[in-house]
């Protein structure tokens, strides 16, 4: 097999790709053959050192492709399934992988494997964010930073399936369009306007009920600015940078308001919870509710290249890595 490895942390250029023979899977694993990785931010978390791992590691959370062999033990996954998964160990950068079945999930009749590797992560953020953080109703406005990216392509089209008015932020003029092919009613381009100022325009001054922020550093103050009474803050990215310590009397305490940071890992945590997750990401794509148009798509020799594009922000939707 052929895997990408990083030894120390930094930027793209730690990334190494190399040949390594894979031992017959284990109780209760099996030997996965990737046909697509997804690329995601956290990716550049593990690379970077921001969220720290132990070296050297493997790198990446989600793909999908075929099991080839099945370890002792294995009742539920056959050779020849086709499955994906977004979940640790690490180590999706890579033509073949053993990983344990109790992250991964069959990928339905309808469903290629390039685009379960792009939905997975995304479609289940953006699942727990709607269904289950903040359970929106119809009728609701709510704002999405980052609203042209890979997970906010995804959050609008299913938000507005939910019938709510959508609110996304961008980079840059060219992303505008993006984001309202992609079910925006309102996109704010943050690095002209104050997007609060616009909020509140919007809104004719009264404020929305959640912000879902994967942005970071740059939008915890503006989007507190843009919360209504007893509103909700979720934050759950870092794109922009970690996020600077939270003074409770100065942006929690004078509108009562939630904050919450939320993750994959605490939604997933039971079989029941995964399943219920991906069953609903992959039914809100096979009946249209969302649709993916894949970005790019690089070699896992580029494994870096991507990597220099994501944080460039080059990449404007979802991205696979096409190891074979």
């Amino acid at each position: 097999m052929r895997a990408a490895e990083i030894n120390k942390t930094g930027g793209p250029e730690v990334i190494e790709i190399k040949d390594i023979k894979l031992d017959d899977p284990k109780s209760g694993e099996v030997t996965i053959k990737n046909e697509a990785i997804g690329l995601n931010y956290i990716d550049t978390y593990h690379r970077s050192g921001l969220y720290p791992v132990q070296l050297p590691s493997g790198i990446g959370l989600e793909g999908a492709g075929i099991i080839e062999k099945i370890g002792p033990d294995v009742t539920n996954f056959k050779e020849g399934d086709k499955v994906a998964y977004c979940a640790a160990p690490l180590g999706s950068y890579a033509t073949h992988r053993n990983y344990p079945i109790k992250n991964l999930v069959k990928v339905p009749d309808g469903v290629d494997l390039e685009i379960a590797a792009t939905l997975m992560t995304k479609g289940i953020t953006t699942f727990y964010l709607l269904h289950k953080t903040y359970p929106v109703k119809s009728g609701e406005t709510v704002l999405f930073h980052a609203a042209a990216g890979g997970v906010g392509q995804i959050f609008g089209q299913w938000a507005k399936s939910l019938g709510c008015k959508v609110i996304g932020t961008v980079g840059s003029d060219e992303k505008i369009k993006i984001a309202k092919e992609n079910g925006y009613d309102h996109v704010i381009n943050y690095n002209k306007d104050n997007f609060a100022e616009k909020v509140k325009e919007i809104t004719d001054g009264k404020g929305i009920p959640v912000v879902y922020d994967g942005v970071g550093k740059s939008t915890f103050d503006g989007s507190i600015e843009c919360l209504k009474l007893r509103g909700m803050m979720v934050s759950f990215g870092n794109a922009s940078g970690p996020l600077d310590p939270v003074v409770v009397p100065k942006s929690i305490q004078p509108k009562g308001l939630y904050l919450t940071r939320p993750s994959i890992m605490q939604y997933t945590t039971t079989r029941e919870e995964l399943e219920e997750a991906t069953n609903m990401v992959f039914e809100k794509f096979k009946s249209g509710d969302v649709k993916i148009n894949i970005f790019k798509k690089y070699k896992l020799e580029e494994a870096s290249k991507a990597h220099e594009d994501l944080e460039s922000r080059k990449i404007t939707g979802p991205v696979v890595i096409i190891p074979n």
